[in-house]
């Protein structure tokens, strides 16, 4: 009767499950690089809030000086002092006052980018506990470059996961190399004439005497071992063929990530010297804007006389320039301080995030709470998105009504 047959390809039962274990291992590693991107992202974003809170700062306090030198101005100005120095001080009031509107405005839009990674409420606005002229201590900048290139070549997950990629693509290549080598086997049965015997293996048989017949069911295996050569050897030979040409592009993959991670932690370990040294700069410059301002202010109020002239030791138009010179210093000092920190945290993504380079100098402090309510027509932040889910907005509970 009509059989059936099955062939088990010993070759692929030994080699599919190597190069699927190799595969796993790379999207595991793909997963924890996904992480760290994330988490990168997240402290960017922090940083933009803390500098906008910072310049917010900044500019708040040079309002408030420009305020009181437009207010002596204009009893200067009575004797000591021409009018167009009152034009002078107010127009930079002005432009101070509209540095401050500009700075809030960033604090916003850089608290609404938080927000949104880590699905806040995108209408509430973020404000740190630390302060903004907090700089961070995670890798020291005085580490050589060598030694975070050589760690981030043997930390980075994204090697990792090409490494496991090159592997597979070995394993498949011996797959092919081997095929013809090891044989499959090939097992075949007939199906019961009556019906009643395996569906795979079986027959039927009748027999009998003196014309008498009895029928009887039997099972029947056929075994056999077969050497698979696909178009006399050429077939194999262009799969293995191709199968090389993998292995060589996930070897050339794996060269060029590992040239991008060299080139991204020099970058970083670069970036996280210059803004090491600018703070000390900025600092400086800020101290020197604020003696220099108070001094000049200072002096405006003071008259000396030469002859029979009583003229000011300092014009009105010296504490403006003193003034300006103090909104750029506030704007150098908090921008220096977050691009140590943003440099920071690129050197120690870039490094592959291992605990052994942290040179933290402070432990962590006490965990608060974080409100993680959001908007009616937004998704809850605990939930996890599926592919084959579709979120509805016309289906969500309407507000509460007033």
């Amino acid at each position: 009767g009509p059989g059936l047959s099955a062939i088990f390809a010993t070759t692929d039962a030994i080699y599919e499950p190597l190069s699927a274990r190799q595969i796993l291992k790379a999207r595991q590693y793909e997963i924890q690089a996904a992480k760290n991107d994330a988490l990168m992202e997240v402290a960017v974003a922090y940083f933009n809030v803390q500098q906008s809170r910072g310049r917010l700062a900044g500019a708040i306090d040079t309002v408030t000086k420009g305020k009181e030198l437009v207010r002596k101005t204009e009893v200067l100005s009575k004797g000591l002092a021409a009018p167009v120095e009152i034009d002078r001080s107010r127009t930079l009031l002005a432009e101070l006052e509209e540095n401050a509107v500009q700075a809030r405005n960033d604090w916003k839009v850089a608290s609404a980018e938080l927000a949104r990674l880590l699905r806040l409420n995108p209408m509430a606005q973020v404000v740190p506990v630390e302060p903004p002229h907090l700089a961070l201590m995670l890798i020291s900048p005085s580490q050589p470059v060598d030694g975070l290139i050589s760690l981030g070549l043997t930390s980075r997950p994204e090697l990792s996961s090409n490494q496991a990629l090159v592997q597979a693509t070995i394993v498949k290549l011996k797959q092919e190399k081997m095929r013809p080598f090891i044989p499959s086997l090939l097992l075949q049965g007939n199906s019961g004439a009556n019906g009643n015997s395996a569906p795979l293996l079986g027959g039927a048989t009748s027999a009998g005497v003196n014309g008498q017949f009895t029928g009887g069911s039997r099972f029947d295996m056929n075994a056999a071992v077969l050497w698979e050569l696909k178009n006399f050897g050429l077939g194999n030979r262009a799969l293995i063929k191709d199968r090389e040409g993998h292995r060589q592009q996930a070897l050339v993959d794996l060269f060029m990530i590992q040239d991008r991670v060299a080139a991204e932690v020099a970058q970083s370990q670069s970036q996280l010297s210059s803004a090491s040294d600018r703070i000390s700069f900025a600092d400086a410059g800020l101290k020197n804007a604020l003696i220099s301002y108070d001094g000049n202010l200072k002096g405006m109020s003071e008259t000396t006389r030469f002859g029979d002239v009583l003229m000011l030791v300092n014009r009105p138009q010296e504490v403006v320039a003193a003034l300006q010179q103090l909104d750029n210093a506030y704007r150098n000092y908090f921008k220096s301080v977050q691009d140590y920190n943003r440099s920071q945290f690129k050197l120690f993504r870039s490094v592959g995030f291992p605990a052994e380079v942290l040179a933290i100098q402070k432990t962590a402090g006490q965990q608060i709470d974080v409100d993680t309510s959001r908007p009616f027509d937004l998704p809850p932040v605990t939930g996890i998105p599926y592919a084959n889910m579709s979120y509805n907005t016309s289906s969500a509970p309407l507000p509460p009504k007033n």
